[in-house]
Formats: structure tokens, C-alpha cells, sequence
């Protein structure tokens, strides 16, 4: 497996000496200018870094695998409970198989090997694969990464790659299994707390919600729709929104569990009671989703597993990479989850999962 270029490659392609090169990158004043140009624009191309020429001739992997985790400004999304589980299943299979963890930060890196690239500080830490968490598809770096020979896995991000692979859960799935519980509690003027919608959950559950409403014979009223970010905020705000309405909902499904407990606090808020005035529904189970007065209905993701999947999809990733007459192992998976039914939709009723 070879995911970064060496010093002397680099010398072969630029049709210098070793030593030329290092001088070239290093500064040095006695290399031409042309010359000097030209190494460090096919640095660039090929994302050099002088520690690659450090890698051991004795085994070709470091055992150690890149995950990357997008920040958003306001919330940094390790914080968010659905990442932490997944993290751990992550790490409970890679471990097993004898890996460590490299957590990247998503901002500039600023450490001297230039402008931020996920290929760059993928080989610049010499790293054998990558996780991707929250990330977009279409960023460039994105599909740079995807474009490159290192093995990549994504979570929730359908991700197209020569060596990468992505696992998710079933949105529409959950959409439906949502908007058809509420229909049985008898409710039709079901809203939806949309995630943002430059991540494939965001948009997978807005569009199994409006899918599952038009296939149930209820009108999708974009009034009903507004739009959050997967956190507490957002799901009081928006809530607010739907309860100003001249005609609110009377239930409504949230994209998140967070979101979910925003909008439950703001119906309180307002005077109105769950579910006698609004039934709220979520979307993860995330651990205080049980704990939450009323308990909140929702819809689980196996959360750890995912992150099981993720692994092995990378371990088999990985193997492949290393083999050259090897097959290759992309295969996308789709979990399936389950409806979680509690106070927040049915008051009266115990707990059930279906």
C-alpha cells in the first residue's frame, strides 16, 4: 500500500538529485529559480511531505487510522451524543484489530505543510485510512480524498471514492416508521424540525417525511417545515415557529433527539401539554431521550454498531489496498432502525419498541 510520494520519487519526476530537492524545499538560495519552482509546484501536485520519506521500510502500515470530524461554528459536533456512540464502536473494533485512533481537527492545521487538504494531513501523519463523520460529499478536499489511493469510509455521507465505502442508517426508513406512529395516535397536521440540509440526514429525513406523508393520503405543507441543526437551540426556535402558526400542528417530528427535547421545552414553555396539545417524535435515541419528562418517542439508530460497520468496512478497505490481485470490497450498507414508542406520543402508554 502506498498512499504518499518519497523524497527520491519526487527527485525522479523532477529530474533532480535528491539532495537538490530537499535544497529546493528547505530554502536553500544556491538551487535556479525555474528549478526550484518547478519541485515545489509537483510537491504540491502530488502532496509531498518530508516525514513520507520517514515511513519504516519494515512494515508497510503505521496501525494507525485518521478520523475526521467536522465542527460546525456554533456546535462542534463531537459534542453531540449520535457521534460519541458511534466513535465508540469505531474504536472498539479498530482497537481489536490492534489500531489506534488519530482524532483530526477540522480547522487550518497552521503546522508548515500549507493549505488545509484531508489527503495532505492524512499523508503527512502517514495514517492508513480515514473515517469521515459529518463531513460534506461535495467538498473538494472531500472528492480529492475520494480520488486518492487510501482507503476511506464515510458515516452518513454517501461517499464515492476508488478505496472508500460509506455505511448509514435508513432515514426513510425512520421517516416513515415516524409519520406513520403519529397517524396511528390520530394525528394529520404533522410538522417536521428539519436537520440542516447540506447533510445527508437533514435532507434524507425531510425527504422520507414528505415522501411518507403524500403516501399516506396528507398534504405536505411547507409551512409545516422549518429547519434547525441537530441541536437543543434550534429545536426551541423552530418549535416556536410552528406553535405561532394560525393553525399549529399537533404533532411533530423532530430530525433529532436533541432537537426534539428544544422543541418539548418550548411547547412547556407555551402552556401546552405533550401529548395532549403536541406529540413530538425524535430521531437517534440518544441516552436522556428515556430520561426526558415526558420519556420522548423516538426513532433509535444502532449508534455503535454503525460505527462497528464503519470499522470493518475500512479493516476490509485496508487488506484490499495492500493486496493488488485483491477484489475490491466496496459494498455500501444501509442499517435499518426501529421505532421507540414513549410518553411524548402516547402518554398513556408503556414503553415499546417495534
Amino acid at each position: 500500500m502506498k498512499n504518499s510520494i518519497t523524497i527520491r520519487e519526487l527527485a525522479r519526476l523532477s529530474g533532480v538529485s535528491v539532495g537538490t530537492v530537499s535544497r529546493a524545499l528547505n530554502g536553500y538560495p544556491d538551487v535556479r529559480q525555474d528549478t526550484r519552482d518547478r519541485i515545489v509546484r509537483l510537491a504540491e501536485e502530488l502532496d509531498y511531505t518530508p516525514q513520507a520519506a520517514a515511513r519504516t521500510l519494515v512494515t508497510r502500515r503505521s496501525h494507525v487510522v485518521g478520523i475526521f470530524l467536522e465542527t460546525g461554528k456554533n456546535h462542534p459536533d463531537i459534542q453531540h451524543p449520535f457521534f460519541h456512540e458511534v466513535l465508540v464502536g469505531i474504536k472498539t473494533r479498530l482497537g481489536a484489530a490492534g489500531y489506534d485512533l488519530l482524532l483530526f481537527a477540522s480547522e487550518e492545521p497552521g503546522n508548515g505543510y500549507g493549505t488545509h487538504s484531508y489527503l495532505k494531513r492524512c499523508n503527512h501523519h502517514h495514517v492508513d485510512g480515514a473515517v469521515l463523520m459529518g463531513l460534506s460529499a461535495d467538498d473538494p478536499e472531500v472528492e480529492r480524498l475520494g480520488r486518492s489511493s487510501l482507503p476511506c469510509v464515510s458515516v452518513d455521507v454517501e461517499f464515492e471514492g476508488l478505496h472508500s465505502t460509506w455505511v448509514s442508517s435508513d432515514n426513510f426508513q425512520g421517516a416513515d416508521l415516524a409519520v406513520k406512529h403519529l397517524m396511528e395516535c390520530g394525528h394529520t397536521r404533522i410538522a417536521h424540525i428539519a436537520g440542516p440540509l447540506e447533510t445527508t440526514p437533514g435532507r434524507e429525513r425531510l425527504a422520507g417525511f414528505r415522501r411518507a406523508m403524500q403516501a399516506s393520503g396528507l398534504d405536505y405543507d411547507e409551512n409545516l417545515v422549518v429547519y434547525g441543526d441537530f441541536y437543543f437551540e434550534s429545536g426551541v426556535s423552530g418549535m416556536e415557529k410552528l406553535l405561532a402558526l394560525d393553525a399549529p400542528p399537533t404533532a411533530v417530528f423532530v430530525a433529532s433527539d436533541m432537537m426534539a427535547m428544544g422543541a418539548m421545552r418550548a411547547i412547556q414553555a407555551n402552556g401546552l401539554s405533550i401529548p395532549g396539545d403536541v406529540a413530538v417524535i425524535g430521531f437517534d435515541d440518544i441516552a436522556i431521550a428515556g430520561m426526558a419528562h415526558p420519556s420522548l418517542s423516538t426513532i433509535r439508530q444502532e449508534k455503535a454498531q454503525l460505527g462497528e460497520l464503519a470499522a470493518e468496512a475500512l479493516l476490509r478497505q485496508m487488506d484490499a489496498n495492500g493486496d493488488e490481485d485483491g477484489d475490491d470490497p466496496a459494498a455500501n450498507q444501509l442499517l435499518p432502525v426501529t421505532l421507540v414508542v414513549r410518553e411524548s406520543t402516547c402518554g398513556d402508554r408503556t414503553e415499546a419498541v417495534t
